[in-house]
C-alpha cells in the first residue's frame, strides 16, 4: 500500500544503542586533553625524586665534625640514604669545595667568619649545629687585652683552618697583622699545645677539638700557663656578628677543686651546616633531624636542645630549613617511611590537578552528553516549524508537493539516526510530530482540492442557468 504522496510507507531504521560513544568522546575529549596538559605541566614542574647518595665535607679524620658526620651516615642509612664523608683541612677548605660546582659536594660544616667577602652564590644554611669556642692559653703575666700579645710568638692554626681565620680577624682588630713584629705560626691542635708547654710559643689559639673541656682542663693545670679571659667579650660579639659571648662556668674542669674558681668569658662563632640550594627538601629535613640527634645534647658549652638552630650569620637559612624549624616534617613524612612519603609527595603534584579538573568536569560531562544527543533531535524541529508555517499560508499544489517532499526527506533522515536507548522516547515524540505535520499538510491539501471541486461545480450550474436549452 502506498501513501497519499505516492511513496512506500517509511520503515523504522533508526539504530538504538546503549550509549553513543562518539558523543561521549566529543563531550569528554576536551576535558581529557586539558587533564593531559595539566599532567604534563605538573610532571615538568614536579620535584624529582631525592637522590640516594649525598657527600659531606667535614674536617680532619678523627675530628669532632668528622665523627659527627659518621653518626649522620648511620642515621641517614636508616632511610636508605648513603652519606659519603670527605676529610678536609677545615672550614676554609669545606667552603671552597661547596662553592665549586665541580666538586660534587652537597653539604659541609663551615665555621662562621671564614667566608671572606660576599658569600658565594647558591649556598644556604640548614642551621647552626654547635658553638666553636676560642680558647687562648699563654705564658707569663696576666693579659687582659689581645693587643698585649703584640711582638709575641703566637700559634694561630694551620693554613685553611677556621681557627686561623678567626685568630687573624681578632688580632687585626687589635692592630696585629701578618708581616709585623708578631710571629703568627701555623700550628694547631696538639702541635700548638705541645709548643706552648715546651715554651716554643708564647700563646696558642685553640678551637674545635683542641678546645674541648678535657683538653682545656689539662692545659689549665699546666704550670705557668694561663687561660685568657675575654673581658671584652660583649664588645667582640657586637663588632663581629658571627660571634657569640659565652662563658665557661665555675668548676667546669673540676667541681671538687672548683677549677676554674671563677667563670671565664669566651667568644665563639657557630658551626653551620651549609648546603647547596639544589639540595632536595626531603634530604634537608633528614639532615636537620640527624643534626638534632647528634648535636642536641647538653654539654659544658650548651644547653640541651640549643642546637641545631636557625641562626642566620654568614649564610641565609634555606626556605626548606626555615619551614622545618617552624612546623617540622610534612604530614606524609611524619606517618610514612621516607621512601613511601617521597613517592606519595611527588604523586600528589599530579593527582591534585587531576582532582581539581575532573571533579567539576565529571559533573558537566553528563549534561554536555545529553545536550549533544538531544541536539540531533531538536534541530529538526526548526525545519518542521518552517513546513507548518508554509501549510498555513496560501499555497499552490506544486508548493504543497514540495513541502511534502521536504517532510519525507526529514522523516528519512530522522529514521536513520543512531540514538541511545535512554532517548528513545524523544525520538518517537519527534516522529509523532512529523506525522502531525504530515496529516495537517495532507488535510490542507484535500480541503483545498474539495473547495476547488465545489467552486467548479457552482461555476457549471451557473453556466447552465445562463444558457438553458
Amino acid at each position: 500500500m502506498k501513501s497519499s504522496t505516492g511513496r512506500k510507507p517509511p520503515r523504522l531504521v533508526a539504530r538504538f544503542v546503549a550509549i553513543s560513544w562518539r558523543d561521549l568522546a566529543v563531550s569528554f575529549g576536551p576535558i581529557l586533553l586539558i587533564a593531559a596538559a595539566a599532567i604534563w605541566v605538573a610532571v615538568r614542574l614536579i620535584q624529582p625524586a631525592p637522590p640516594d647518595t649525598l657527600t659531606i665535607t667535614t674536617g680532619p679524620q678523627g675530628s669532632s665534625f668528622w665523627n659527627a658526620a659518621q653518626k649522620y651516615k648511620a642515621i641517614l642509612a636508616r632511610n636508605r640514604i648513603t652519606l659519603n664523608v670527605l676529610t678536609s683541612e677545615g672550614s676554609a677548605e669545606n667552603l671552597k669545595r661547596l662553592a665549586d660546582p665541580n666538586s660534587k659536594v652537597d653539604v659541609g660544616f663551615v665555621q662562621d667568619g671564614v667566608a671572606q667577602g660576599p658569600v658565594p652564590d647558591g649556598l644556604t644554611s640548614l642551621g647552626s649545629v654547635a658553638y666553636v669556642p676560642l680558647a687562648i692559653f699563654y705564658h707569663g703575666p696576666t693579659v687582659t687585652r689581645l693587643s698585649e700579645f703584640k711582638g709575641k710568638r703566637l700559634a694561630i692554626g694551620a693554613e685553611g683552618s677556621g681557627t686561623r681565620e678567626l685568630a687573624l680577624a681578632l688580632l687585626k682588630a687589635n692592630g696585629i697583622e701578618p708581616g709585623g713584629a708578631t710571629q703568627l705560626l701555623p700550628l694547631s691542635g696538639d702541635d700548638a699545645a705541645k709548643a706552648l708547654v715546651s715554651g716554643d710559643v708564647d700563646a696558642a689559639f685553640l678551637t674545635g677539638d683542641s678546645a674541648q673541656p678535657p683538653v682545656m682542663g689539662k692545659l689549665y693545670r699546666t704550670p705557668n700557663v694561663q687561660f685568657y679571659n675575654f673581658t671584652q667579650a660583649e664588645a667582640y660579639a657586637r663588632r663581629f656578628p658571627y660571634l657569640t659571648q659565652i662563658h665557661l662556668p665555675m668548676g667546669a674542669f673540676d667541681l671538687g677543686k672548683n677549677l676554674p674558681p671563677a667563670p671565664i668569658q669566651m667568644v665563639a662563632p657557630t658551626e653551620e651546616l651549609v648546603a647547596r640550594d639544589s639540595l632536595h627538601p626531603a634530604l634537608s629535613d633528614l639532615l636537620i633531624e640527624a643534626a638534632r640527634e647528634v648535636h642536641g645534647k647538653a654539654n659544658v658549652m650548651q644547653h640541651a636542645g640549643e642546637f641545631p638552630a636557625p641562626l642566620a650569620h654568614d649564610f641565609p637559612i634555606s626556605d626548606d630549613a626555615a619551614r622545618y624549624y617552624k612546623s617540622g616534617k610534612s604530614f606524609l613524612y611524619r606517618i610514612f617511611p621516607f621512601w613511601i612519603a617521597s613517592l606519595a609527595d611527588r604523586l600528589l603534584v599530579v593527582v591534585v590537578p587531576l582532582i581539581v579538573l575532573l571533579v567539576p568536569a565529571l559533573r558537566v560531562v553528563p549534561s554536555l552528553y545529553a545536550w549533544r544527543v538531544k541536539s540531533r533531535i531538536y534541530r529538526w524541529y526548526g525545519a518542521l516549524i518552517a513546513i507548518e508555517r508554509g501549510v498555513l499560508g496560501e499555497t499552490s499544489a506544486e508548493e504543497r508537493q514540495t513541502l511534502l517532499e521536504r517532510l519525507d526527506t526529514i522523516e528519512e533522515s530522522v529514521n536513520g539516526l543512531k540514538m541511545p536507548l535512554a532517548y528513545a522516547d524523544q525520538f518517537y515524540v519527534l516522529r509523532e510530530h512529523i506525522g502531525f505535520v504530515r496529516e495537517r499538510l495532507l488535510h490542507t491539501r484535500d480541503a483545498q482540492a474539495e473547495t476547488g471541486r465545489m467552486d467548479g461545480q457552482e461555476d457549471s450550474e451557473a453556466a447552465v442557468q445562463e444558457n438553458p436549452r
